[in-house]
């Protein structure tokens, strides 16, 4: 709000004035809803801080404005912007119904917002209405990001078939607003398009009080639309490969009757939503469920069918420029999404999703960190978890007899081979930051190879059965510790870590070094054994170990203890100690650096435990309930400290990292039905049947490709695995007895040979190097594993 009585005069026609430099960044990553219609449309809309945030199109991984918002002003000196009122409430039709109102109060007036999506145009239909005090008029003001770029848009005040339009374009893309009142088509009054910063609506405004520029072009560069409207009208934005493409649309969209056009979105997701409820569940629980189903549904792209974004949001995007933000595609999201989907019966959906990785599998097997909609890459690094998930759908759907001929086996076969090869470490964690083998996902590895099974040719499954054995009976001598400080500190006789660095498998005094933790302005040098997270609590959800295990058991004790907070919301688990990931403990946005917060989707996985266990979910069920939006989005963090009122923190309510996160929807939906069920819905059934909580006995060692053992269990057989053909040529106590043994394809991306040294005793040794086939060269190191006491 603010006054002026210094007021300049008005510019009329002509370019606006370009800004020297701008900062443009995007909208709130706290949505009040986000939607879609369920027509041949392909817009995404989003809402924030109580107006339109980013709308996305013709692809769900392609936002087009920044936002569209409206200040109230009397043309007097008096004036406020809506977002910055911060007085507003939001209200459906119905629980999962995206067709949004929005009421804004204050002392002189109200404004009422609805808006709704076209179920056949790509045009987002917007009718207000300003009540109160009789001098105020309602101008509205757009912030154009075509193409996602802020660099490059032009934007004009444009005639088109005698209606006046607010338009601007980028590249390939176009978009157009028009105005109409019902006495009349066009409802626009002043007019005026300029550049972000510089000659804007909002400069204008803070400047003179009042609007009083009025320029006709403005770009290239951020720019802005900015237009007087009348008390009451009706806005349509049409998006389209051109500004006159988008102008017709929206035109046309213009003539049909605001009620008709919601009436059709309510008709439709109220249709969507029937069969996707489970029967006889609590009312607050079944208006939860339908919201998290329509999050799944409208971050499915409809283009490219299957593929899902993670949030049509960018992560404290009042302050971020980031081209990328969250509405990108994660391997892991889209199968935790999936899953959630199989759990709701909308195996259609599923089924997409599993055709969609299988064409954007790599040839080696693995996926992207995250990538395009189109299936081109954003961040390249390389997650198992990733590798194996595919596989756990697949199995999923094959379970249920709802594959409807998907053909599985080559990705299945792909996948296994990338995670035989590279396993049981990986680049990085399922939060994208360490190498190491990380126990979230070993356990989906070990999963994954044993459902492989059921699609891999017969010494293919034999082999990965072995493998998946062998990484599971050695978890605890990987990553469980004992007789530390911390375990000292906390009563407890040691905990699964965090993660075991590259190379600790071998050498265990590694664990003793500091290993860093990303995302802090100075790092604490925390040794591996000092870093805990809640990762193990997968060994139970899998079926991997059970939930009385006393090393779970001591491992929850330090969970607890370094990260539960008890919001008034319900408990909320961080992800690690030391996490830096979120915002400053001012309330700052994160900024590279920050602070963890609570994830209410690892309160879903604790629910999952909890079930395990024997208790009741419910707790942690109404816990991510009281943790959401008004509205009822799950966010990426809650806030779970002091409030921090000038940052709209509260503890135990949505930060500012992102809302919604679909994994964390997907988390909830899971936890309902596994509570229904009494198991958890995602179990993988194979590997629940082979495993039940027990940690497999073996009597031999796997040694390579990626892990080289130094020592061997007395009365183990040697298995050396290979990526490629080789001869073994091996002996014992210094090179007697020497032998070549030719390896053999195990159909799993290695060449194995087994080496008969279970008659060996405590203190012998096995020395070996191999002779490759293509091309044929000596490996020129040899190696040697001790024999120890089984």
């Amino acid at each position: 709000m603010g006054s002026t009585t210094d007021v300049d005069a008005t510019h009329g026609g002509g370019q606006a004035p370009a800004a020297t430099a701008s900062h443009p960044t995007w909208a709130s990553a706290r949505k009040d809803m986000v939607g879609t219609a369920l027509g041949s449309s392909r817009l995404w809309f989003t809402v924030a801080e109580g107006i339109v945030s980013e709308v996305y199109y013709p692809r769900i991984d392609i936002p087009q404005i920044k936002d569209l918002g409206f200040i109230i002003a009397d043309d007097r000196g008096f004036h406020v912007e809506l977002r910055r009122l911060g007085s507003y409430h939001v209200t459906q039709p119905a629980a999962g119904v995206p067709a949004i109102a929005i009421v804004h109060e204050h002392p002189r007036f109200t404004f009422t917002l609805r808006l709704v999506p076209s179920q056949r145009r790509d045009v987002l239909v917007l009718q207000f209405e300003l009540a109160g005090d009789a001098s105020l008029q309602p101008y509205v003001i757009l912030q154009a990001r075509l193409g996602g770029d802020s660099e490059n848009n032009v934007a004009a005040v444009g005639d088109f078939g005698g209606r006046k339009v607010l338009w601007a374009e980028q590249g390939p893309f176009g978009l157009a607003l028009v105005a109409a009142t019902d006495g009349a088509a066009d409802g626009w009054q002043r007019v005026s398009v300029g550049s972000s910063e510089k000659s804007d609506g909002w400069t204008d405004f803070e400047s003179n009080g009042r609007m009083t520029w009025g320029y006709d072009t403005a770009g290239p560069g951020a720019v802005v639309l900015t237009g007087e409207l009348p008390r009451a009208a009706t806005l349509a934005l049409g998006f389209g490969s051109s500004k006159e493409a988008a102008a017709t649309l929206a035109v046309s969209t213009s003539m049909e009757a605001f009620s008709a056009i919601w009436t059709e979105q309510v008709d439709a997701w109220t249709s969507w939503l029937g069969d996707r409820r489970p029967p006889q569940l609590r009312p607050d629980i079944d208006r939860a469920l339908a919201i998290s189903a329509t999050m799944l549904k409208v971050h499915q792209d409809r283009t490219f069918c299957g593929a899902a974004v993670a949030s049509l949001s960018v992560p404290w995007g009042d302050s971020s420029q980031s081209r990328g933000g969250y509405h990108l595609v994660w391997t892991r999201d889209l199968v935790e999404t999936a899953g959630a989907l199989v759990a709701f019966g909308s195996y259609r959906d599923a089924q997409d999703i599993l055709r969609y990785l299988i064409a954007t599998q790599q040839e080696n097997g693995h996926w992207f960190q995250n990538q395009w909609i189109g299936g081109s890459a954003f961040w390249q690094g390389v997650q198992l978890d990733e590798a194996a998930l595919p596989i756990l759908l697949a199995a999923a759907l094959a379970e249920r007899a709802m594959l409807d001929g998907i053909p599985v086996a080559d990705m299945v076969t792909r996948a296994a081979q990338f995670v035989a090869r590279m396993g049981p470490s990986s680049d990085q964690d399922r939060w994208e930051e360490d190498s190491g083998v990380n126990l979230f996902t070993l356990t989906v590895a070990i999963a994954a190879l044993v459902e492989a099974t059921a699609f891999l040719p017969d010494a293919a499954g034999r082999f990965a059965l072995r493998l998946a054995d062998y990484w599971n009976a050695r978890i605890e001598d990987w990553t469980y510790v004992e007789g530390t400080p911390l375990a000292e500190a906390h009563g407890a006789s040691g905990y699964y870590i965090r993660t075991l660095p590259v190379g600790a498998q071998t050498r265990r005094e590694a664990l003793a070094a500091p290993f860093p933790i990303k995302n802090l302005s100075i790092d604490p040098h925390l040794p591996a054994n000092a870093q805990i997270a809640t990762d193990f609590l997968q060994l139970v959800r899998f079926g991997l170990r059970e939930p009385d295990d006393p090393r779970l058991r001591d491992s929850l004790k330090l969970v607890d203890a370094l990260l539960k907070t008890e919001t008034p919301n319900g408990p909320v688990w961080h992800r690690y100690n030391s996490d830096g990931y979120g915002e400053h403990d001012d309330g700052t946005p994160f900024d590279g650096v920050g602070r963890g917060r609570g994830w209410p989707l690892l309160t879903g996985e604790r629910g999952h435990y909890a079930l395990a266990a024997g208790e009741d979910a419910l707790t942690y069920i109404k816990a991510m309930m009281a943790m959401s939006s008004p509205l009822g989005l799950i966010p990426e963090q809650v806030w779970d400290a002091d409030p921090v009122p000038a940052h709209g923190l509260a503890p135990g309510a949505p930060s500012g990292s992102a809302m919604p996160l679909v994994w964390a929807h997907a988390e909830f939906v899971k936890l309902v039905y596994s509570r229904e069920l009494g198991h958890p819905v995602d179990r993988p059934n194979a590997s629940w049947n082979r495993y039940r909580g027990k940690r497999p006995v073996i009597d031999y060692t796997i040694w390579g490709p990626n892990l080289r053992p130094r020592h061997l269990p007395a009365g183990h057989t040697l298995t050396v695995a290979l990526p490629a053909p080789a001869r073994v040529h091996w002996g014992v106590n210094g090179w007697t007895g020497i032998t070549d043994t030719e390896t053999r394809d195990t159909g799993l991306g290695l060449h194995a040979a087994d080496l008969p040294v279970a008659s060996l005793v405590a203190g012998n040794t096995i020395e070996f190097t191999f002779f490759w086939h293509d091309p044929q060269r000596w490996e020129g190191i040899d190696y040697h594993v001790d024999v120890r006491p089984g």
